[in-house]
């Protein structure tokens, strides 16, 4: 019999090791031999028995009310995202087999939508695939195509890396998003392929996932690197998609009659149909043109 996986402790261990004695007002004895509190000091803040914190920890109890589970976000300083998430470990869930993979259908109107778009856009699903995208978004980000995934190419692509200027923060957004989208459903076949993917290949990766960070994405500025325009800034907005499970429509757009959007017209003409032009020679004219505008 396969043993089940303790989301509930891990959870608990990896925001326990985050809040320092000095946080909650626990005055320092001696030499600390862990990284952030001991399992004592917060069942002591907690209101709950050592003994009764430890079975939490180490899977022995999966079920504790949500008094006890407040008690505990309040002692670990949860915000409201990763109170949520620990209420979602600690609930009861129907027992199955081992989840299918879904199939992920972009609706035809969305799709359609898409290439009608004056702005880079493209469909999100719910493991960070490109499921659908218009020309322009691929001329941002070649990567930002049918097939490709955010979360391999972030981590493991040098061209992507290059291309975002807040590299690490784009990391570890993307890997607390990772945490939201998928909550307690961690036998997911997908999800964990996923993971054990990037875990053998990035040390990065295994540092950010084992903070267990939780946050839903949310649009806000993005400031690109880009090899044909230069440094750039768009407004990145997440809409998600009605009738799907967990499908987003993600548009970058610039303030109008910047300098932002002067280059991202630029990008559009790059992303033109071979036919109406040699890409090489469309190429060196937007880096010609970038060139001016950047001074």
């Amino acid at each position: 019999m396969t043993e089940q996986p303790n989301t509930l402790g891990d959870f608990l261990r990896a925001r326990r090791d985050l809040v320092s004695p000095e946080q909650v007002g626990v005055v320092e004895a001696g030499r600390r031999r862990v990284p952030g509190l001991r399992r004592e000091e917060v069942a002591l803040l907690a209101g709950i028995s050592a003994e009764y914190y430890l079975r939490l920890e180490r899977g022995r109890d999966l079920h504790p009310s949500v008094g006890v589970l407040e008690s505990l976000a309040r002692v670990l300083q949860l915000d409201e995202e990763h109170l949520n998430h620990l209420l979602s470990l600690a609930a009861e869930k129907p027992r199955h087999r081992g989840r299918k993979v879904r199939a992920e259908i972009v609706p035809d109107g969305t799709r359609a939508m898409l290439s009608t778009l004056p702005y880079p856009a493209f469909v999100e699903g719910r493991y960070f695939d490109v499921l659908a995208a218009n020309p322009m978004a691929s001329a941002l980000s070649p990567r930002l195509s049918v097939g490709g995934n955010q979360l391999l190419d972030v981590f493991l692509d040098p061209a992507e890396q290059s291309l975002h200027r807040d590299w690490d923060g784009t990391l570890r957004c993307y890997v607390s998003s990772l945490r939201h989208a998928i909550g307690p459903d961690t036998d997911d076949r997908r999800f964990i392929e996923l993971v054990g993917r990037l875990s053998l290949a990035s040390t990065r990766f295994r540092d950010l996932w084992t903070r267990h960070d939780v946050s839903s994405q949310r649009g806000g500025p993005a400031l690109f690197d880009h090899p044909q325009v230069g440094l750039i800034t768009l407004h990145r907005e997440r809409l998600a998609i009605s009738g799907t499970d967990g499908m987003t429509l993600v548009i970058y757009h610039a303030d109008r009659a910047s300098v932002d959007a002067e280059k991202l017209t630029l990008l559009a003409s790059s992303s033109l149909a071979p036919a109406e032009g040699n890409g090489s020679d469309r190429r060196a004219s937007v880096r010609r043109s970038s060139a001016d505008l950047n001074g």
